[in-house]
């Protein structure tokens, strides 16, 4: 990461060679949880008790999305981070597998994680001291700020992660382990487009259960409604290109700027055609890329060089490349441009959001047609 402090994240290093990072929202979480409790009457004590449990529920949360990343793993799927928000864990994995077995087998790993630190404080904590009594001796027992009450309470939040995780809406893992379910018996588009149904329609039924009880419930439900839909369309997106390849939806009449070339001259080609983003070369081989971003960041000085503000960190496709390769890319690189090249590494076009999507919705009308 180039600039911790413009993304807003903390650092807190590696497990298992996955970066683990915390946004500083998650700050905002500390800072209500002591205000409630300050609110309800409650000590330093009791505040600081309450910090503690949200630092170790977010390390479950931690373990939860690293079983994820493992069980992936195996399946030759890497994970380039983990990153804690307010709102619990993202395991940043390259892509989801998508046969139904492996699927399986991911969405699971977290939530088993959670059972099984569920089980171990069951059998540290003495249930048998919370279960049984009367409503007002539980209240003054929980408010207790002792470890056995903390502990009793991690226990209580790892049973909450499993149930909720598992309830059958995308982006919780029990939206997973419903399509590959279904992935089992019919395509994947088909068996997304179901789960995603079923995501939205508890969405609409968490919507309605926000405006009577909790106003929080709706911000989920809106999560969730959004994550159902994005993942049906990402889906079929890549049902629309299967067993096609990127040399098909490729740009190829582009201009190829030189280092020396200075942005005076990559305005005059701006202006007299559609060309945004650029690919970088010199010698026959690809030095750089060019964005759109980078030309209007620096259009006020024209004399400028192209190597001097040109992005030397960036990856290329080859023609032969699938094109539902280039959905993975765009979701695990910072890149929505990249340079497409031969067996040889010769630049031979490029490859952008646009074009796939106008690729997309040729293969659309296509298909409604026939």
């Amino acid at each position: 990461m180039k600039n911790q402090k413009m993304k807003g994240v903390l650092k807190l290093g590696k497990i298992a060679g996955i970066r683990i990072e915390v946004h500083w929202t998650f700050t905002l979480l500390l800072i209500w949880v002591v205000f409630l409790d300050i609110q309800r009457g409650g000590t330093m004590n009791t505040a600081f008790m309450n910090i503690i449990l949200i630092i170790l529920l977010f390390l479950c949360v931690i373990l939860h999305e690293l079983g994820h990343a493992l069980a992936a793993k195996r399946f030759n799927i890497n994970t380039n981070k983990i990153t804690l928000l307010p709102i619990g864990g993202v395991a940043s994995l390259e892509k989801m597998p998508e046969k139904p077995g492996q699927e399986l087998i991911v969405a699971l790993a977290g939530p088993a994680v959670n059972v099984i630190i569920a089980i171990l404080l069951f059998l540290v904590v003495p249930m048998k001291n919370y279960f049984g009594l009367d409503a007002d001796s539980l209240v003054n027992l929980l408010a207790a700020p002792t470890l056995e009450t903390l502990l009793f309470y991690l226990f209580i939040a790892n049973v909450m992660l499993v149930v909720f995780n598992l309830i059958p809406a995308f982006p919780m893992d029990g939206g997973r382990v419903f399509r590959a379910l279904l992935a089992f018996t019919m395509d994947r588009a088909r068996a997304t487009e179901i789960a995603a149904g079923l995501g939205q329609a508890l969405a609409v039924v968490f919507f309605m259960l926000g405006l009577f009880f909790n106003p929080f419930l709706i911000l989920i439900a809106l999560f969730i409604f959004l994550a159902a839909y994005s993942e049906n369309q990402m889906v079929k997106q890549k049902s629309l290109v299967e067993g096609h390849f990127v040399k098909e939806a490729l740009l190829t009449n582009i201009t190829l700027l030189h280092p020396e070339n200075s942005l005076e001259d990559v305005f005059e080609i701006i202006l007299a055609g559609t060309e945004k983003d650029f690919v970088v070369a010199e010698n026959g081989l690809i030095v750089g890329i060019l964005n759109h971003k980078n030309i209007l960041n620096n259009a006020q000085n024209g004399s400028i060089k192209v190597r001097s503000i040109m992005n030397t960190k960036y990856k290329t496709m080859r023609a032969m490349d699938e094109l539902k390769e280039f959905f993975v890319m765009i979701n695990n690189e910072k890149q929505r441009f990249f340079p497409v090249t031969d067996k040889t590494n010769k630049p031979i076009g490029a490859i952008d959001v646009n074009n796939v999507s106008e690729f997309l919705m040729l293969r659309t009308n296509l298909h409604s047609k026939s």
